[in-house]
């Protein structure tokens, strides 16, 4: 299939309908988009039902209880009271695991975005799950909804991307696993790579 077919391929639920651990890196160059605001995924964290630092580790709540649904859905949460941050629920349903999007390049809607982020600087715009969040508009009512219709849109990455691997951030639980990914070299990173 020639690369100009292949960059317009949506990803449908099924896709996240494997394990956190295979999604995850593979969503890296991916696009995401929400009412048509967004741009390609660069950072992601994988959080697995098994994991303690996983909001699922110690069972379903009214908070969580997207997560124990099927795959293919966004589960949507306030951070520290204060920033939303999103997450695309993964492998068989009751599983509990979830991919956070960390970072965005930010492509399409940029006036929006800035508009949204009050700031003029590209690379602040999205680059980190608050950021990325405010920058796109996402609340608690995207909260629950099927990632494959609208308002969300996610294309398949062209090519293979580099991929970088390294420990996740701002947690307190299972700090040593590798299990945050980043396109390696890209500059719209929540922070760097060690």
């Amino acid at each position: 299939m020639p690369a100009t077919a292949r960059a317009h391929t949506k990803i449908r639920r099924s896709f996240f309908d494997r394990s956190v651990h295979i999604v995850a890196p593979e969503l890296i160059g991916a696009t995401l988009m929400v009412d048509g605001v967004g741009g390609v995924i660069v950072e992601v964290e994988a959080y697995h039902h098994t994991d303690p630092a996983a909001h699922s580790y110690n069972g379903q709540t009214e908070r969580n209880g997207v997560m124990f649904g099927p795959p293919g859905f966004a589960y949507v949460y306030r951070s520290y009271g204060i920033h939303w941050c999103l997450n695309f629920v993964c492998e068989a349903a009751g599983s509990a695991s979830a991919v956070l999007v960390r970072a965005l390049e930010p492509v399409e809607g940029l006036a929006k975005m800035r508009r949204r982020r009050e700031v003029p600087d590209v690379r602040a715009l999205c680059s980190g799950p608050g950021k990325l969040c405010q920058a796109l508009g996402v609340t608690i009512k995207h909260n629950g909804l099927a990632l494959d219709r609208p308002p969300f849109e996610l294309r398949a990455r062209v090519g293979k991307p580099e991929i970088v691997v390294g420990p996740r951030i701002g947690i307190t639980k299972a700090v040593d696993e590798p299990w945050r990914y980043g396109l390696k070299g890209s500059k719209f990173l929540s922070k760097g790579f060690r």
